[in-house]
């Protein structure tokens, strides 16, 4: 699976459980350690490990499995790496808090859309 539909998968399964604001972030070039980030926001912790099982579920049938995965308990903010892509799903407070599209502002933004 290439960085692209990876991005997509994890989008499409993060879009199956309602999440928000859904974009990818290309870090190629920003970033040495990762090639691609994909955010999205959630309105409960319990939406944002939703999200979070569906990302690892869909991608363990395409027989991609995470590498390391962060925040889940606390489901404020959780970090799912994929090597050469990583998912955040943020309950919006916390993405607003952490402004990772701000932080990274010369990374081009692609919204998702299904």
């Amino acid at each position: 699976m290439t960085e692209q539909e990876m991005s997509k998968a994890i989008c499409k399964a993060a879009s199956d459980k309602k999440a928000r604001d859904i974009v990818v972030m290309d870090m190629q070039g920003l970033m040495s350690s990762t090639d691609y980030f994909v955010i999205c926001s959630a309105n409960t912790a319990t939406q944002v490990r939703a999200i979070a099982d569906n990302i690892e579920e869909k991608l363990a049938e395409q027989g991609a499995a995470f590498l390391h995965k962060e925040g889940y308990r606390e489901g404020e903010w959780v970090l799912m790496d994929y090597g050469d892509v990583i998912a955040h799903i943020f309950m919006q407070e916390a993405r607003e808090y952490y402004a990772l599209e701000r932080l990274w502002g010369d990374a081009k933004l692609t919204p998702y859309e299904d």
